[in-house]
């Protein structure tokens, strides 16, 4: 029961933090232990598990799948993922900064658990980081695109976003808004989960679709790699969440905005400047121009906190 309890709560922190533009639910996976034992689950879906099906039945299906591992993790994801829909996107609207600078904290912590698992720090490792966090800050100051509710295009943001879920550091919810998807996709799922109707269930089945083919297919390249180029993986992944911190800085200038619906405003496009910088700015949308220094420093304190309780605690959990 234990180990179900501790799963759930992971498998809920990473519901939470895929509904956050710019933090990653693989980050989450990571610093709590369970993100290679996820990639090989995930990895067996397909004809492993069929094979497994028909040589033992239900029960060798649930060896073969992790079952108590994965069954916990998802119905902590899915608890997750609704409180982050209606709690995380309203605190984001009322405390942006404040919450910007725990992610902050957290995700620059992350940076340093993935990198001091690097068995050796040399020249190519060094290279491999520094093109990974290059590649990350080119996505987070990226141009959003435009909105297309085509169905197949709605499957496609499924797969890209669910790979970008399993990679630390880079954020399937900032996928989806550079893809110009955000503000359809998220507002739909809320619709789905609170009236059921048939079209915005529609695209929640095609965007789930979307997301298992992406999972299956991604989940199978980042075994191998983390089998066969372990430290070069790890470089990857420590310079994706180096290259992402641009995107969580908490002091922003918001540069675009779109219509939501019903007159809501949403932040498309913005750029991180400095404190003082962002006190000096006028008509700064959501954000405003009080920088809430002692505030956001306490946030971010409390972002790096939780991840070295998470790294002293949650792997003990799995073994």
């Amino acid at each position: 029961m234990r180990f179900i309890l501790f799963n759930a709560a992971k498998g809920a922190a990473m519901g939470m933090a895929e509904v956050v533009p710019g933090v990653s639910g693989g980050t989450i996976a990571f610093i709590t232990g369970i993100y290679e034992r996820l990639l090989n689950v995930i990895k067996a879906i397909g004809p492993d598990a069929i094979n497994a099906l028909r040589k033992d039945g239900i029960k060798g299906l649930w060896q073969a799948m992790d079952g108590t591992f994965l069954a916990s993790l998802l119905g902590g994801m899915v608890v997750g993922i609704g409180i982050g829909v209606f709690l995380i996107t309203h605190l984001l609207e009322v405390y942006p900064l404040q919450v910007w600078s725990f992610f902050f904290g957290l995700i620059l912590v992350s940076a340093w658990f993935v990198g001091k698992q690097i068995s050796s720090w040399n020249g190519q490792i060094i290279f491999i980081a520094t093109l990974g966090a290059a590649i990350a800050y080119y996505i987070t100051v990226a141009v959003p695109g435009s909105e297309n509710p085509a169905l197949w295009f709605v499957f496609l943001c499924g797969m890209i976003a669910v790979s970008a879920l399993m990679l630390p550091g880079i954020s399937g919810s900032f996928i989806l808004l550079l893809m110009g998807m955000y503000t359809y996709i998220i507002p739909t799922v809320k619709e789905a989960l609170k009236t059921f109707e048939l079209d915005k269930l529609i695209i929640l089945v095609v965007f789930g679709g979307g997301m298992l083919v992406g999972m299956v297919a991604f989940s199978r390249i980042l075994s191998w790699t983390f089998k066969n180029y372990r430290d070069y993986t790890l470089a990857a992944l420590t310079g994706f969440l180096i290259g992402s911190l641009n995107k969580i800085w908490p002091w922003q200038e918001v540069l675009t905005t779109a219509d939501k619906g019903e007159g809501e405003l949403v932040v498309v496009y913005s750029k991180s400047v400095l404190p003082g910088t962002f006190s000096e700015l006028s008509d700064n949308f959501l954000y405003g121009n009080d920088p809430h220094l002692i505030g956001c420093i306490a946030m971010m304190i409390a972002g790096f906190a939780l991840v070295f309780f998470m790294e002293r605690f949650s792997p003990k959990a799995d073994s």
